[in-house]
């Protein structure tokens, strides 16, 4: 409280601090008319100047609030109620301290120096004679606060100027806040930063309370140092509290930092510049009685309110529970979060209602706008996380859609960054630990502890968990022993055998603390390893054990018991002395008769960490084997039922944790071959074993991608449904390809060789999908893709190497000018190779000059003769090289040098057309002119295209064996539509009507033909031209046959049409009649549904097909379509 005086020192009356930044709050009446005030503290001690301009008059509400400096006086909460009750007892000042009563709220009127103010719900109080003088106007205690006896609260403010229907009533204006203004603005930080406790608690009572419960039950977020931020998951945080989610999974294996996450985000929150309430809770502190989390939220609030009142002298438990706090926290838009760290300590009686409990945890945070995280085990979540609402439970950045677990935020180890910044900090060379073990937070911290104990000590090199846990037992059992020896007078070698003492009986206690419990020690089994007071002959006789481990925090208090302070030491400690034998005997038995149908162990699951621990220390007690023993005795169990949790989770979490998995290849071949099996049985595989435990194996890429080999079968089909689909073990092999595409390339080479189908994909095999993924990630390393597979010489990476010749043209380009210029044979083989089949899509001159140098380079070598057809042929393609090498070329090429393509000469008929035309001439009187007329129909220049046409005309007068092959010139000439109609409808007329009978039937199979819909006025009008000339049976015969072969399951009346008027002209001659008859059947029974065709024509127009089809045909047709005819 201030005293407020004009500047020649007599008393206006009083006031109060309502905020840290020393704004007063006196009666208007207390300033009304003052160009200057001294504001003095209550002892006088200091002293404030004021002008005018640093008061906020407020007369309509009888108030004024005055700007001060330098006062230091704590300011009071102002009441959150919106009323006072009547009889409420209240502390005034006037001369002293004096107790009132309120009365009643009534309005009243306040006078001013310049008008009169209505006031409603002026609070009206009852006073003795004591203290009357001082309430009078001028009296000195206007403007003092009216304290409610009970919180402390300002209730109003005095008012000696107010008056009421009541002549001697004692009034005092209410402290309401007003829809907006600086009243409004006061009142609210006085709620969050001066706290209030009781009937007018507000929210810095709320954050008071909860940050001395987090100060008393939380661990200290800086007792290791400063923890490193890890940046992502302080985001994921944010993103929680800011979002619509009320629940939070921090979820990771033990040693992974989940409590040092939680106690960085409770110190964040507690002592941040926007404080929110939170609150710690551990799964020790549940009750087996609890219904909701809403429970040991309001045993922790007691004990914070305990505190408190301790301290403040008053009783804060009154009305309060997690319910209250959690509406004022949500009303001030700070919603109440919940810490709830290590759940899997729950008594067993809630554990066993878990379900319940959680329901009723999502009902109570959804009704009351708070928020949970729960940091716990995997085992664990996969039960709990299950029992919350999906749409209560935040799905942080980047978790998998379909993964076995509910959405949480995954914690394992740090990343490089984080860790190197970690062990920087920490003091710890790079090379003090293994690789597996450099980015594990608590074997970081621990290590750090152990060499602070040892100043000057050599750091260790390679160093794994193991060794670190160990050394970190060692210091631990030592600083018990010097805190033993100290209290009971021992020093020298008695220090070192009590250590050794102290070492046995925290190992005795680990053994002590396995079963089926929570790996906890109960009360009197703690005492009986670590006696309160005076320890048996055989510990030394000392006193103080169990205050000695307890104050060096090598085990701590857990509800009733107590438990090792980290849980990962714990279960190391405990696997140490876990029978594992026995273990696995009763986890893994089958039922009485093999059946699967067995009750689960009574073991919980997140009980799994001495079972595993134990497993990971075989090898380093009993060596690979044994643990390779182990290994196959799971996945002989898991074979046996492929729902054991126990086997699939041990299988999986040993072998992921082992610094090296290639001694167990032979497990993971035989445990991947059995998920195939299962697949084709229609049995999914355990979720544990799906696409993401093959890719983090620590395996070599050879090994893992071999294993992805074997399971790629056993993926599921395609789901063409919306939205994110299953994990499939191709995809993984499509992510590690993208994410290493350089390493993986040529292990995928390897999977050309496996034709085993994929039942999920119809048509595609292993081989298949490894060409398929190896092109649709090319462009993420496309050299490195085309060194491998001109280094696997196989023919599925030849084919894949001709669609990149049409795709990506210059990365083929670039790989045949190096292989040209390499020392191996095979690399200039097949330079050539792929530069020939690369030209034709080359379009840059970057490009062409590749090609040109790679074909100059193959020419230089006399030892390459074979390969200079080919490299010639690569230069005439090149306008820049064309007219220098032409006539080279041209001598291969009329050679019939198989390394040298028809194709390439076609573009040199535009710049050489004589020499070129000649050349072709020449080649077309050697065998194999197939490729040379195909090359031919290229042309499309209309002179050229005529000269051509002359050539192919003479060449197959000549040598009518080649029919066939014009046959095919006609046919791709065909496709070039209309335009080619001058030049082909001369010489395919010219043919059909006096070449050839072979010819003539070769054409015919062309014409018959469908085509494209550019050729198709075309060909119909060379049909047409045919069957007017045509008589030979030979040539007809031919005709049918490919009409129907290539029309006859379409449903076209022209096919009908065709047959009958071929039909019609076949049988003008006996051998005609008899090749028609005999191809009608021929063709009803290779060509699906032709029969019924010919049937239908049959009854459909009997009298047209009387003269054609003879009566054993007709037989023939009518059993094979099985109609009558």
């Amino acid at each position: 409280m201030v005293r407020v005086h004009d500047p020649a020192g007599r008393p206006r009356g009083l006031g109060f601090l309502a905020d840290h930044h020393g704004t007063v709050v006196t009666a208007h009446e207390v300033v009304d008319g003052q160009s200057r005030l001294v504001v003095h503290t209550a002892g006088g001690s200091r002293s404030c100047v004021v002008t005018a301009a640093a008061v906020t008059p407020l007369p309509e509400r009888g108030l004024a609030l005055v700007r001060t400096e330098g006062l230091g006086v704590d300011p009071l909460p102002v009441t959150v109620r919106d009323r006072c009750g009547t009889g409420t007892y209240v502390h005034i000042p006037a001369g002293g301290w004096r107790q009132a009563r309120v009365l009643d709220a009534t309005p009243a009127t306040y006078t001013a120096t310049d008008r009169h103010h209505a006031l409603d719900g002026v609070l009206e109080l009852a006073i003795g004679t004591a203290g009357r003088d001082a309430l009078r106007l001028g009296g000195g205690a206007a403007g003092g606060p009216v304290l409610d006896a009970t919180t402390g609260a300002v209730l109003g403010v005095l008012g000696t100027a107010l008056h009421s229907a009541h002549s001697d009533a004692v009034l005092a204006a209410p402290l309401r806040p007003a829809p907006d203004g600086p009243l409004t603005d006061l009142l609210g930080d006085n709620a969050a930063t001066v706290p209030a406790h009781g009937a007018d608690l507000n929210l810095a009572g709320v954050l008071e309370l909860t940050a001395t419960q987090v100060a008393q039950d939380a661990p200290p977020s800086g007792s290791q140092g400063a923890p490193v931020q890890r940046a992502a998951v302080t985001a994921e945080f944010d993103a929680f509290l800011a979002g619509p989610a009320t629940v939070l999974g921090l979820v990771g294996p033990p040693g992974s930092g989940r409590t040092t996450e939680l106690a960085g985000l409770a110190a964040r929150r507690t002592h941040g510049p926007g404080p929110a309430p939170t609150l710690w809770l551990r799964g020790a502190d549940l009750a087996g009685d609890d219904t909701s989390v809403a429970d040991a939220a309001r045993r922790a609030l007691d004990r914070a309110a305990r505190i408190l009142a301790a301290s403040a002298g008053v009783d804060l438990a009154a009305d309060l529970t997690p319910e209250r706090l959690a509406r004022l926290a949500r009303d001030a838009g700070r919603p109440l979060l919940l810490l709830l760290d290590g759940p899997e300590e729950m008594p067993p009686a809630a554990a066993d209602r878990l379900a319940d409990w959680t329901g009723a945890t999502a009902r109570w945070l959804r009704d009351h706008g708070a928020r949970l995280v729960v940091a716990c085990r995997t085992e664990h979540w996969e039960t709990a996380g299950a029992g919350f609402p999906e749409d209560q439970l935040h799905i942080p950045a980047g978790h998998p859609p379909h993964a076995p677990v509910p959405p949480c935020l995954a914690l394992d180890d740090l990343t490089p960054d984080e860790a190197r910044q970690a062990r920087a900090r920490h003091g710890i060379p790079d090379d003090a630990l293994a690789d597996a073990d450099a980015r594990h937070p608590l074997t970081l911290r621990l290590l750090a502890d152990v060499r602070a104990a040892l100043p000057g000590a050599p750091a260790p090199h390679g160093a794994d968990r193991h060794d670190v846990l160990s050394a970190h037992l060692d210091l631990m059992c030592l600083r018990v022993a010097v805190r033993l020896a100290a209290e009971n007078g021992l020093r020298g070698t008695a220090v070192r055998r009590l250590a050794a003492r102290v070492a046995g009986q925290v190992h005795e206690a680990a053994r002590r603390s396995l079963g089926t419990g929570q790996g906890e020690l109960d009360r009197p089994a703690f005492e009986a390893v670590f006696p309160w007071g005076h320890a048996p002959r055989w510990l030394g006789g000392t006193t103080g054990w169990a205050r000695a481990v307890l104050t060096e925090g090598l085990l701590v208090p857990a509800g009733d018991g107590y438990r090792f302070a980290h849980e990962e030491l714990a279960d190391w400690l405990q696997g140490l002395h876990l029978d594992l034998d026995e273990a696995l005997r009763a986890l893994l038995r089958p039922g009485p008769t093999g059946s699967t149908d067995r009750p689960a162990p009574p073991v919980p699951r997140h009980r799994i960490g001495p079972v595993l621990q134990a497993l990971l220390l075989v090898p380093r007690l009993h060596g690979t084997g044994r643990l390779g023993d182990r290994l196959a005795q799971l996945s002989d169990a898991l074979d046996a039922d492929r729902t054991d949790w126990w086997a699939a989770r041990l299988l999986t979490e040993t072998l992921l944790r082992i610094p090296d998995a290639t001694p167990h290849l032979d497990v993971l071949r035989l445990t991947a071959d059995r998920i195939v099996a299962w697949r084709r049985q229609g049995h999914p595989a355990p979720a544990d074993l799906g696409p993401a435990f093959w890719t983090a194996l620590p395996l070599p890429d050879t090994e893992r991608l071999d294993l992805l080999r074997r399971l790629v079968p056993a993926d599921g089909p395609l789901d063409d449904t919306e939205g994110p689909r299953p994990p499939r073990y191709l995809d993984a092999v499509a992510r590690l390809l993208a994410a290493d595409p350089t390493a993986v390339q040529p292990r995928l080479t390897r999977w050309f060789d496996d034709d085993r189908p994929l039942p999920a994909t119809p048509h595609a095999t292993v081989a298949l999908a490894a060409q398929a993924l190896l092109h649709t990630h090319r462009h993420h390393a496309l050299d490195d893709l085309t060194e491998t597979l001109v280094a696997s010489a196989h023919p599925r990476a030849d084919e894949l190497l001709g669609a990149l010749a049409e795709e990506e043209p210059s990365a083929v380009c670039r790989a045949v000018d190096r292989w040209a210029h390499d020392e191996r044979p095979a690399r200039r083989v097949a330079a050539l190779a792929h530069g020939l089949r690369a030209a034709p899509h080359v379009h840059t001159e970057a490009d062409r000059a590749l090609l040109r140098y790679a074909a100059l380079a193959l020419l230089a070598r006399p030892a390459d003769s074979a390969l200079h057809g080919g490299a010639l042929a690569l230069l005439v393609r090149d306008p820049h090289s064309r007219a220098r090498h032409l006539p080279q070329a041209l001598a291969h090429f009329t050679a019939a040098d198989p390394q040298f393509p028809p194709s390439a000469l076609v573009a040199a008929l535009a710049t050489h057309p004589e020499p070129v035309l000649e050349a072709f001439r020449a080649r077309l009187e050697r065998p194999g002119t197939g490729a040379v007329l195909r090359s031919l129909a290229d042309v499309t220049a209309p002179g050229l295209a005529r000269k051509v046409a002359g050539l192919v005309q003479d060449a197959v007068r000549r040598h009518p064996e080649t029919a066939t092959d014009v046959a095919a010139y006609v046919d791709r000439s065909l496709d070039q539509g209309p335009g080619a109609r001058a030049v082909l409808f001369p010489l395919v007329t010219g043919l059909l009507d006096g070449g050839p009978e072979q010819v003539r039937a070769a054409l015919a199979t062309v014409l018959a033909a469908p085509g494209t819909p550019a050729s198709r006025g075309l060909r119909r009008e060379l049909l047409d031209f045919l069957l007017t000339h045509e008589q030979a049976p030979a040539v007809l015969d031919a005709l049918l046959h490919a009409a129907v072969r290539t029309t006859g399951g379409a449903a076209d009346d022209s096919l009908r049409d065709l047959v009958h008027h071929t039909g019609l002209l076949l049988v003008r001659t006996p051998d005609g009649a008899a090749r028609f008859d005999r191809g009608l059947v021929d063709l009803a029974r290779e060509v699906p549904g032709f029969a019924a065709r010919v049937a239908g024509w049959l009854t459909g127009t009997p009298r047209d097909w009387a003269a054609v089809v003879g009566p054993s045909t007709r037989r023939m047709i009518e059993n094979l379509a099985g109609v009558p005819v």
